[in-house]
């Protein structure tokens, strides 16, 4: 049988996107949340949790591509390192941080380029480029969120995309969506594209090039998905007339008398 912290740790990692807290999971209070770090440190990274930065309405990505030691993480663009509280998602001790990589000439120009893209096509969205791979590769990260919890709804859209820095080179990487609505129920959606896609040259703008491409080729695939979806799969799941034919006058259905106002037949 799973341990509390075990079962808890599975809840905290399965929460949906904008639903995740450091809730009183157990009668023994704060004592358990020490033993649920490691739980709410792999949600942050894997989520790409957003934070501010203390002093700032920029939120920048906790991945693990940008982890340093002692649950510190960095931002290139900003050029600041902050230590993260993995319970409350909350940055604090900034501090300035030099990037060291014999790539940063390419990440910088990534970060203009790809910011300029993620901001045209993604409201509130927040994005990233590391070195990774002992600086044979870059990691280019974004999210965007969309938070709605008074119409029973929340989604993230997240993307990572490895490129070694040889040229020509393989784009590699995935495309997330994830919502949730539970109004009166429970509905999700959890998609996942992966990609491999040729870069003829390693560039900021060819490498930003494809990746838009790929990001509207999979939207458009999606809107298909629930057009189809919703003409097919939904429609067959309910019934568009009564049996009599007729369609059912909803705003007097408190009035009905089951089994003979609907069917038309005459109560006994």
């Amino acid at each position: 049988m799973a341990s509390t912290v075990e079962l808890a740790s599975a809840f905290i990692e399965g929460a949906p996107p904008g639903e995740m807290s450091s809730p009183a999971l157990t009668s023994e209070g704060d004592d358990i949340i020490p033993s649920l770090l490691p739980a709410f440190k792999r949600y942050n990274e894997t989520q790409l949790t957003t934070v501010k930065l203390p002093g700032s309405s920029q939120e920048v990505i906790v991945s693990e591509f940008n982890a340093l030691e002692d649950n510190r993480y960095f931002d290139p663009e900003s050029q600041t390192s902050f230590e993260l509280d993995h319970t409350t998602q909350t940055a604090s001790g900034a501090q300035s941080y030099h990037l060291e990589s014999s790539n940063a000439d390419l990440i910088k120009s990534l970060l203009k380029s790809f910011g300029a893209h993620a901001r045209e096509h993604y409201p509130n969205c927040s994005y990233g480029v590391y070195p990774i791979e002992n600086d044979s590769a870059v990691a280019i990260l974004l999210v965007a969120n969309r938070y709605s919890p008074n119409n029973f709804w929340n989604g993230r859209f997240r993307a990572f995309y490895q490129v070694p820095v040889s040229s020509p080179s393989t784009l590699t990487g995935k495309i997330q969506v994830d919502v949730h609505y539970y109004e009166d129920g429970n509905v999700a959606l959890n998609t996942t594209k992966p990609l491999s896609i040729n870069i003829p040259s390693v560039s900021a703008e060819s490498i930003v090039s494809k990746i838009a491409a790929a990001e509207r080729d999979y939207q458009e695939a999606l809107n298909r998905a629930f057009v189809q979806t919703a003409e097919g799969a939904f429609k067959g799941l309910r019934r568009q007339l009564p049996i009599t034919r007729q369609k059912v006058e909803w705003e007097k259905v408190g009035g009905y008398r089951l089994g003979q106002d609907i069917s038309g037949g005459k109560g006994r």
